[in-house]
């Protein structure tokens, strides 16, 4: 089984990231909850790569140490629901053995 890690870009005061931080706690699903403002640099080197701004954004990794995969996904680009990100996650959960 290979570790994931689950990174969540939000803001404060942005309710559909406080909606979709609540569902991934519902659903038992450990995330990291990254500010776009404390996390600036790594947020706009997020938004370049994906060329997406909005929020809440994920960063999905599968494995460990030097042997791992990266997955972005940003909203209306990757996802128009929260429950279609959640979904998302629990894909990955799925294909590294979390049920």
């Amino acid at each position: 089984m290979k570790n994931l890690s689950v990174v969540v870009y939000t803001m404060k005061g942005c309710p559909f990231c406080d909606q979709f931080k609540d569902l991934l706690t519902t659903e038992s699903i450990e995330f990291f909850d990254r500010d776009i403002d404390e996390y600036k640099e790594e947020y706009d080197l997020y938004s370049k790569i994906t060329e997406n701004e909005l929020i809440p954004a994920l960063l999905v990794i599968e494995g460990e140490n030097d042997d791992y995969e990266s997955f972005l996904y940003a909203p209306d680009r990757d996802y128009n629901e929260l429950t279609e990100a959640v979904d998302i996650i629990k894909n990955h959960r799925k294909k590294v053995g979390i049920i």
